[in-house]
């Protein structure tokens, strides 16, 4: 009796194990480095992440709450798809190389919840990283929200982290936060809580052992918000969360809704070597394609003059202006962009002779515009010109009249829905009437630059300006702008507005101008809209203003070469024959570089950096076959301009 007892028991633990070994499911990589676990616990879904066979994101939480049926918890697996590879490749200008090849394997995971309704996770895993989202596949059209969201990344508790916290809604100057514009926090120990309720804002940068993560998202819509990870994040389970009510459009909704079926935006994960996740083009990979009823011919990238960064609201008026675009057509830079009060200080009728006046130079005129509404107090102008799309529309087609190339639009101070769907709105609308867009005070652009040919560039970082204002900020530039390369701007455009080569009133500037004179070539970004004024750029050597006059304004490719976040970074960009590599760093020691110039397939090679004495500038050819370690001054750089045979 005792020995049919323990037959029974042990045929019914093995039949438990064998079923829950059934509900583990493996989704790998192309090339198998990377290897996604999915599976039930406790009528709960889970995921976990291994690179080369060893665990680097522990047990994480996958699901979501609607208003009317919950599917984070009691669900069942009723299905699971085979695997399937999928391929896309694209063209995309406004990026860190021009032609992308994605490849992944495919599995969908079809689920529902204790009333029948169905949810399906979609997992897709590449060889840089792995992506997933959550589709309704049934059809309803009673419209439905989206309370929260259970989706989880679980980091292992001796992992470290890169990550910018989330202003608060209704906070900073005029009540214009939340716009991305705070410093990152670095290598802190994970589990770290946020400063504040707001959380902290993607993309977020992770280290375990050798393997970086980048946790991002990408594929947002009109039909969802953006969102963000949560404030707090016990034993390293970062959990997404949704805006702050307050992040809205005028009187709408902010918790995704929608009608049935619907997708929601792709969770990222780039996985791997910090070279990896630094090349890594997933933000645009899973993004959506172009809108094919915008001609990315229509738009072009390029260089920018700009007044106010350094002149500030006194120095938009006619003259100054044309100054400005005598500078950018002496520089070769294709725009010049005019700022705040334009309107009211120059006028419609000044501002189409300018126009007229920049065509004949050969430079695209650029005007600020604000984008209003209620969810701020700002005063500049021109005001309440976009919010109801008959005027935007009305307003585009007498831009569009005047010859006016761009609009750069500002504090727009929300993640909600219906802001994120103002945003796709105006830059639908602008492509109507050819006119490129740029975002300041303003969300992470999540791949729209590919959706949004005419989407140049967006702001979402603290920039340059802020060095303009206080002494803090320039001495926190080095170790900032050493981190963004690796964050920020890993899959988006970003408007730093950089580089300022000569001097900045009533600021100490901590970095040379080597240092500076590197940050468009480390800074990807549709437009550049450069600091330095024609006074500064009087000051420098004939060879760096030559350099700025041809630098490109689109990359083929890039590599990164070496650096560590908030330490150094050195980039190489590929335009044409030539390889532009740039360095800088963010330390107050000096730093070698060592450099194979033989992977370039290298004729010669140019380069400028900073002088042994001094703020001054020096250049000179290197030694292809042998060349020397490149040394970076304490928070200096370099500019290697490389010909290829």
């Amino acid at each position: 009796m005792k020995n049919i007892l323990f037959k029974t028991v042990f045929l019914m633990l093995a039949l438990t194990q064998m079923a829950s070994a059934q509900m583990q499911y493996q989704v790998n990589s192309p090339d198998k480095s990377l290897s996604v676990s999915v599976f039930i616990k406790n009528k709960a879904l889970f995921y976990s992440i291994s690179k080369n066979s060893e665990k680097v994101l522990d047990q994480s939480a996958l699901g979501l709450v609607r208003a009317d049926e919950d599917f984070s918890k009691n669900l069942s697996l009723f299905s699971v798809s085979k695997n399937e590879q999928v391929k896309d490749s694209y063209i995309l200008q406004n990026s860190k190389r021009l032609n992308h090849q994605y490849l992944a394997q495919k599995r969908v995971f079809h689920l529902q919840n204790a009333a029948s309704k169905k949810i399906d996770v979609i997992f897709q895993v590449s060889n840089d990283g792995v992506a997933f989202r959550y589709y309704f596949p049934d059809r309803d059209t009673q419209t439905k929200q989206i309370t929260e969201e259970k989706t989880s990344f679980h980091f292992f508790g001796s992992s470290k982290a890169w990550m910018q916290p989330m202003s608060v809604a209704k906070t900073g100057w005029e009540a214009t936060n939340p716009s991305y514009e705070e410093y990152y926090q670095k290598d802190i120990a994970v589990g770290t809580a946020a400063p504040t309720a707001a959380g902290w804002v993607y993309p977020a940068l992770f280290n375990y052992k050798n393997t970086w993560l980048l946790v991002s998202e990408t594929g947002l819509d009109s039909n969802y918000c953006a969102t963000r990870l949560q404030q707090n994040s016990a034993k390293g389970n970062y959990q997404i969360g949704l805006p702050d009510k307050r992040e809205a459009y005028t009187g709408q909704n902010v918790n995704p809704q929608s009608n049935l079926p619907w997708y929601t935006p792709w969770r990222i994960i780039a996985i791997g070597s910090l070279k990896t996740v630094t090349e890594s083009s997933l933000g645009t990979d899973l993004a959506y394609p172009a809108k094919t009823n915008i001609n990315p011919a229509n738009f072009q990238l390029g260089k920018a003059s700009w007044s106010w960064i350094m002149l500030k609201d006194n120095s938009i008026t006619y003259d100054i202006q044309k100054k400005y675009i005598d500078f950018a057509a002496d520089m070769h830079w294709e725009y010049c962009l005019i700022d705040v009060n334009w309107d009211r200080n120059i006028g419609y009728e000044k501002m189409k002779e300018l126009a007229d006046y920049a065509k004949q130079k050969k430079v695209g005129l650029l005007l600020w515009y604000n984008s209003a509404g209620d969810w701020n107090t700002v005063k500049y102008t021109p005001k309440n010109k976009l919010n109801n799309r008959a005027e935007r529309l009305k307003e585009f087609a007498r831009l569009q009249e005047m010859g006016i190339k761009g609009v750069k639009i500002d504090f727009f101070g929300g993640d909600g829905q219906s802001m994120i769907r103002y945003y796709l709105e105006i830059f639908e609308d602008a492509a109507k009437y050819n006119l490129s867009v740029n975002c300041h005070g303003a969300t992470l652009p999540r791949g729209w630059q590919r959706t949004y040919p005419n989407l140049m560039t967006m702001e979402s970082i603290k920039g340059m300006e802020f060095i303009t204002f206080e002494q803090n900020n320039a001495n926190e530039e080095p170790m900032h702008a050493t981190t963004i390369p690796f964050t920020r701007n890993v899959f988006d455009p970003m408007d730093f507005t950089p580089m300022t080569l000569y001097k900045i009133a009533n600021i100490n500037r901590k970095t040379s101008s080597a240092f500076e004179l590197a940050l468009p070539v480390i800074f990807q970004s549709g437009v550049q809209h450069l600091a330095e004024s024609p006074e500064g750029m009087a000051t420098v050597p004939a060879y760096v203003k030559s350099f700025l006059q041809t630098f490109p304004a689109s990359w083929q490719d890039t590599k990164f070469m070496d650096g560590y976040p908030g330490k150094f970074v050195v980039m190489a960009r590929k335009a044409g024959s030539k390889w532009y590599i740039a360095g800088i760093n963010g330390e107050n020691s000096d730093k070698l570089v060592y450099l194979d110039l033989s992977k370039f397939n290298a004729k010669e090679a140019e380069i400028i950096t900073d002088a042994e004495q001094g703020a001054d500038f020096i250049t000179g050819s290197i030694d292809i076959k042998s060349p020397p370690p490149i040394k970076m001054k304490p928070f200096g750089g370099f500019v290697i301009v490389v010909t290829q045979k």
